[in-house]
């Protein structure tokens, strides 16, 4: 049986919640398509994360790593392409403002993904779920996650899918926020249907 490592993060900024969290909490140690799930749950701190990634990159020995993160304004999946070499916007929860560092000092400008995005996409709209391919994951702290998993992967020599998808905010989000939301068990589904597909049939 092959490992997936599934990451998403805790409440930040103005949420009380995370559908990541929920997520990943739902799908630990479920058995998905070729992959038994191990979920980890990551603090909102920009200090961090790089360690948190490349530990559980060690310690799980993943075949593939699928990371999620919230967005709020967005009202459907996006998987992203690219991640940049910079951190950017607004505190997270430690305090910490970042002001356009780069993740990794000689890292290159940008990293793909190396999920099977189209597959993926293809998936998704199968199952009347909206998608898009997203180009741009921000400069918070999903675009780091994204790139310290990548950067990571490469200088390790590790030729595993990996990637990051953002989803919308969950109902609870939304009514709170005034802004487009998904019901929870969507967005678990859509990632469970990502999850079943990371492989070609």
């Amino acid at each position: 049986m092959k490992k997936l490592l599934l990451t998403g993060y805790e409440p930040f900024l103005k949420f009380k919640t995370n559908p990541t969290q929920s997520a990943v909490e739902s799908l630990d140690g479920k058995v998905i398509g070729d992959y038994i799930i191990t979920g980890k749950v990551y603090p909102v701190a920009f200090g961090e994360i790089n360690e948190l990634i490349e530990q559980d990159i060690e310690t799980v020995e993943p075949d593939a790593v699928v990371s999620l993160g919230l967005a709020s304004g967005i009202s459907s999946i996006h998987l992203e392409r690219i991640a940049i070499n910079t951190i950017d916007g607004r505190e997270d929860n430690t305090g910490f403002k970042p002001n356009g560092e780069k993740i990794h000092e000689n890292g290159a400008d940008g990293i793909f993904s190396t999920l099977p995005l189209k597959r993926l996409e293809a998936a998704l709209l199968k199952d009347n779920i909206p998608v898009n391919i997203s180009n741009s994951a921000g400069t918070y702290l999903c675009n780091n996650l994204m790139y310290s998993e990548l950067y990571y992967l490469k200088e390790k020599n590790l030729n595993i899918p990996a990637g990051f998808v953002h989803v919308p905010p969950s109902h609870e989000i939304g009514i709170a926020q005034r802004v487009p939301s998904w019901p929870q068990e969507d967005i678990t589904r859509a990632v469970h249907i990502i999850i079943e597909n990371l492989e070609s049939n």
